[in-house]
């Protein structure tokens, strides 16, 4: 037995305790993993409270290290097989593994995963492997050697010229070359200068941020102070929206950390370089990811855009010179200092160097967060990474980068991905957002869906924004109901490429765009909503109806006892019928009857 205990003290599990893996019930398998093991005398198997893995519909996770035994969906139930049957037994639990979507074959170990072994893991490397609140994990994997580097080796202007050279392009939307501000804002003047982590992420589906300040908040952190002494600034405010608790409380834990460790505050590292972080939390305005209404919402004021010029790096927070980079942006920039600009450059594509991290969603079979080389095509991303649609349904398009961004339909698939490469397509990276859609998906009720959030979260301070996204909403409803006509098709275009050009903010501007690229590819669904009131997709309950085939119809009852409108009748073992009258297309009967003889006519 001291044979085997020797060898288990080599053994540790990994458990994902992001915000997706705790919902699951994450904590619940963490308490019975550890009395199943104090049962089983293995309590010197250590349990690591982790970030994101990545895999979110897979969760709760669980990894068996060092050989990488992957675990998905595990239960309490579960949890103690795993305990008693492979690390007090000796032997994994095949049929808890996971099952690759492509070839419906159990896999064992993480890396041979296709959503794992597809990937380039940079900023995520260390995500699901260490503890996000134990600093001695971080310094395990090599964690503030680059800060030390530049403290000790590199003068600022060095640090802001090595960015500069790796051509490091913001991950939130635009893609302004990090280098470049920084440097700018180091040459403006000011009594203090200002660093922002913006955390403010506020696209629909949209998580990668959230994942990164729960996974690994170090990162961020030794970026912020690199750029920090880089811009010669001493302090630096962490943007976040209140509605990310589990990774401000990460975040607050790996700040204080940092600082009892000499890597933020006073003198740091002996160097005589200062620098404080503070958080803000944020009240969820999508606007307030804008960089002058992050600052006035900073500032205590309310969270509107004002016109630029001047910039922010000549004139932002409190009026002083800022830098304002995204999450992931800064999580970049300890790996290019360690490793430098000729190794980032390396990696991706030639105008767009390194990786991107995206949310990947909607009708895929693995979702959840993946980084990949930029350059990297969407047919890559959503059948080798994603295992391809759900249901091997067919593909349709991708909407990509969020409410800012725009469709992509499946001809271009083979496109790679980059901050240049989509534009001629009338699409964007912006922050990352990736969302699938198969033949199931309506383009009208989407672009509906997406102004409908942009026209929610405009702050009203200019005219095309706030009017012109609302007329545009009230056509795209009339659509989905029936009830437009021809003429407001080439309106709806009109009034959006109006707006594009003449809204206050990237907000407004960029509002119109998923309605400008569906309008582009998809303009049939739109004339079949507007002429023929019908939904090709089967997606607009207004332009549906149900019926039941009476040659299918068992009279099993099941559809009337489910109806909540009390709109189907019938007698017993005989076909049953829809009150049409009374029908409000609500689905439900469909999704009962399990003879299938309900369905829609489009």
């Amino acid at each position: 037995m001291s044979d085997k205990k020797g060898l288990e003290r080599n053994k540790k599990v990994l458990i994902c305790t992001g915000s997706g893996c705790v919902l699951s019930g994450s904590e619940p398998v963490k308490k019975a993993l550890t009395a199943a093991l104090s049962e089983l005398g293995l309590s010197d198997i250590q349990i690591v409270s982790t970030g994101c893995h990545g895999l979110c519909q897979q969760g709760p996770i669980l990894v068996i290290q060092p050989e990488g035994v992957f675990y998905p969906m595990v239960d309490p139930d579960k949890a103690r097989r795993i305990a008693k049957e492979h690390l007090f037994g000796g032997e994994v639990v095949t049929d808890l593994l996971y099952i690759e979507p492509a070839s419906g074959k159990r896999v064992a170990l993480y890396n041979e995963i296709n959503f794992y072994s597809k990937q380039t893991r940079l900023v995520l490397k260390n995500s699901g492997l260490i503890d996000p609140e134990n600093i001695d994990d971080y310094l395990a994997a090599g964690g503030y050697g680059a800060l030390k580097k530049a403290l000790s080796k590199m003068t600022s202007e060095e640090v802001v010229a090595e960015v500069k050279a790796a051509k490091l392009r913001g991950r939130g939307g635009a893609g302004f070359e990090a280098g470049l501000k920084w440097e700018l804002a180091r040459k403006a003047k000011g009594e203090a200068k200002y660093i922002i982590c913006n955390a403010d992420e506020g696209d629909p589906g949209a998580f990668m941020d959230r994942s990164l300040l729960e996974g690994d908040p170090h990162a961020v952190i030794e970026g912020m102070i690199i750029a920090g002494y880089a811009v010669g600034s001493a302090f630096g405010y962490v943007y976040v929206r209140a509605e990310y608790p589990l990774a401000i409380k990460r975040l607050k834990v790996a700040i204080d950390q940092a600082e009892s460790r000499g890597f933020l505050g006073k003198n740091i590292l002996s160097s005589g370089f200062d620098f404080e972080i503070k958080i803000k939390e944020g009240a969820g305005a999508f606007v307030c990811g804008e960089s002058t209404a992050l600052a006035f919402s900073i500032e205590g004021k309310r969270g509107m855009p004002r016109i630029t010029p001047p910039r922010s790096v000549e004139r932002g927070l409190f009026g002083m010179p800022t830098v304002l980079n995204n999450v992931e942006t800064l999580a970049n920039v300890p790996a290019i200092i360690e490793k430098g600009s000729d190794w980032f450059r390396s990696i991706g594509t030639e105008n767009s160097p390194g990786t991107k991290i995206f949310a990947l969603t909607g009708k895929v079979k693995n979702t959840g967060l993946i980084e990949v080389p930029m350059g990297t095509s969407l047919n890559e991303i959503i059948y080798n990474i994603g295992g391809g649609t759900h249901g091997d349904s067919e593909l349709k398009a991708v909407q990509i980068g969020g409410p800012s961004g725009g469709c992509i339909p499946k001809e271009h698939l083979d496109r790679g991905v980059d901050f240049d490469s989509l534009s001629d397509l009338g699409a964007m990276i912006g922050s990352g957002g990736l969302v699938v859609l198969d033949e199931t998906s309506c383009m009208v009720d989407l672009a509906r869906y997406f102004l409908a959030f942009t026209q929610a979260e405009s702050c009203g301070k200019c005219i095309p924004c706030r009017i012109g996204t609302k007329r545009m909403l009230e056509m795209l409803e009339r659509m989905v109901k029936g009830k437009s006509c021809e003429e407001e098709l080439l309106l709806l275009e009109e009034l959006g490429e109006d707006i594009g050009v003449s809204a206050l903010c990237g907000l407004g501007q960029t509002a119109p765009n998923p309605i400008i690229t569906m309008l582009r590819y998809f303009k049939d669904e739109f004339i079949g909503h507007v002429k023929d009131k019908k939904c090709a997709a089967g997606a607009c309950s207004e332009l549906i109806t149900y019926f039941i085939d009476e040659k299918i119809c068992t009279g099993c009852g099941v559809c009337a006892k489910r109806c909540p409108a009390h709109a189907i009748h019938g007698e017993r073992k005989k076909p049953y019928a829809i009150d049409q009258d009374k029908c409000i297309k609500c689905g439900i009967c469909k999704q009962h009857c399990v003879f299938e003889a309900i369905y829609v006519s489009k």
